[in-house]
C-alpha cells in the first residue's frame, strides 16, 4: 500500500451495531483497492462495537478508530471529516456493506474525468425470516457525465426520482470541495440529506455509474425506517422546504418534469406520513389520528402536489386517491392497511414499495 496520504478515506459512525459492523469494515479490507484510511467513530456504543472494531484495527493500520460520548451519526461523521486526509471521501454506515470493486471503480472514474462527485447505483437488500432471505432492489440511473451546471441540472430530477441524492453512501466527494464550502452534517433528523443538497447545489463536474456497489441493509427492528416518529410529518415539510429552494436557485422553478417529480416526491412521503400516524405505536386515539390525518391532506402543499402529480403506477395512484379527495376516513384506512403490511409481511411491503 502507498506511503503518502491515502486517496480515500472512508468516513463509517457505528453505534451499537456488533452484529454487522465486522461484516462492514471486512467488505472495505478485500477492496480490489487498497489506497484508503477507514476512520470509524465509535459513538458511545454500549455493545461490543468498540471492541471489534479495535481488534480489526489491530491488524490493518489503515483502520483507525475513535471513541466518543454518544452524540448522534451527525457528529460522528463531523469528528471523522476533521480528520480526514484522502483526496477523495466516501461514506458508509456500519450496518451494510460494499462490493469489492467499488472503490477502484469510482476512483478511476473521478480521476479520468477530474469530477467533483461520483454517484453510483445502489442495492436495497430487505431482509425477513430467519434465513437469511431478503428481497433484492437495485436503484439507479444510466452512467452518464455532466461537465457543467446546466447540463445536470436539468436532469437532477431524473437521479432524485431515483432515489440516488437522500444518502452519502453511494457516492465519492471532492475533500477539498468539502473543505472549502465548510460542509458539515447537520444535527437533526435526515442530517445525510441537507449535506448532499449543500454539496451539489453548484456543482459542475458530475459522473454517474450504473453499476451497482453499494448494499443498503433494511433488517434490524429498530432500524430508523421502521420505527414510529412522531415529528415525520414536520420533517417531511422541512425536507420539502429544502427541495423547493434548491430548485429556486437553480433557475428551474418552472421546469414541468423537476416540479412534477418535487410535488410527486411530496404526496409519495405524505402517504408515509399517514401510515406512520398508523403505526400502533402512536398511542393517540383514532379520533386525533384522524384529525392530524385531516389537517395533512388539506394544506396548500398537499394541495398543490396532489394536483400537480403524475402517479407512474396503478397502485401509487389508488394510493393517493383519497388525498386528492380529500378524504380522511379513507386516507385512514390506507395507512392502516400500508402499516399493517408492513409490520407483518416485510417482503410483500418492500416489493410493493420498489414498484410503486
Amino acid at each position: 500500500m502507498s506511503q503518502r496520504e491515502p486517496q480515500v478515506s472512508i468516513i463509517m459512525p457505528a453505534y451499537n451495531v456488533d452484529r454487522y459492523v465486522r461484516r462492514a469494515v471486512q467488505s472495505l479490507q478485500i477492496q480490489s483497492f487498497d489506497d484508503f484510511e477507514l476512520l470509524v467513530v465509535d459513538d458511545g456504543s454500549s455493545d461490543r462495537t468498540g471492541r471489534i472494531l479495535d481488534s480489526l484495527a489491530e491488524r490493518d493500520i489503515r483502520i483507525k478508530v475513535f471513541h466518543t460520548a454518544n452524540a448522534g451519526a451527525p457528529a460522528a461523521r463531523n469528528l471523522a471529516l476533521d480528520r480526514a486526509k484522502g483526496k477523495y471521501v466516501m461514506f458508509m454506515d456500519a450496518d451494510d456493506w460494499v462490493e469489492s470493486d467499488a472503490l477502484r471503480d469510482m476512483v478511476d472514474l473521478a480521476e479520468k474525468d477530474q469530477l467533483e462527485l461520483v454517484i453510483a447505483a445502489f442495492y436495497i437488500d430487505t431482509y425477513y425470516g430467519d434465513a437469511g432471505e431478503h428481497y433484492s432492489e437495485v436503484k439507479g440511473c444510466p452512467s452518464a457525465l455532466y461537465e457543467s451546471k446546466q447540463e445536470f441540472r436539468s436532469v437532477a430530477w431524473q437521479l432524485f426520482d431515483q432515489n440516488l441524492f437522500y444518502s452519502p453512501w453511494n457516492k465519492l466527494f471532492l475533500l477539498s470541495r468539502i473543505k472549502e464550502l465548510n460542509l458539515r452534517f447537520r444535527p437533526t433528523f435526515m442530517d445525510d440529506f441537507p449535506f448532499v443538497l449543500d454539496y451539489i447545489r453548484d456543482v459542475v463536474h458530475v459522473g454517474v455509474t450504473e453499476r451497482p456497489y453499494y448494499h443498503f441493509i433494511r433488517q434490524r427492528e429498530e432500524s430508523e425506517t421502521a420505527r414510529w416518529r412522531p415529528n415525520l410529518y414536520e420533517k417531511r415539510e422541512e425536507e420539502h422546504g429544502w427541495m423547493l429552494d434548491l430548485y429556486d436557485h437553480w433557475g428551474l422553478s418552472g421546469d414541468p418534469a423537476s416540479m412534477e417529480m418535487i410535488q410527486r416526491r411530496y404526496i409519495e412521503r405524505l402517504v408515509g406520513c399517514i401510515e406512520n400516524v398508523c403505526n400502533p405505536k402512536c398511542t393517540l386515539p383514532a379520533k386525533e389520528k384522524k384529525q392530524l390525518i385531516g389537517k395533512m391532506i388539506t394544506t396548500e402543499n398537499a394541495r398543490v402536489a396532489a394536483s400537480m402529480a403524475r402517479p407512474r403506477t396503478m397502485m401509487l395512484r389508488a394510493m393517493v386517491s383519497p388525498i386528492k379527495a380529500g378524504n380522511v376516513g379513507l386516507s385512514y384506512n390506507e395507512g392502516k392497511f400500508i402499516s399493517f403490511v408492513k409490520r407483518h409481511n416485510t417482503r410483500l411491503f418492500a416489493m410493493l414499495k420498489a414498484n410503486r
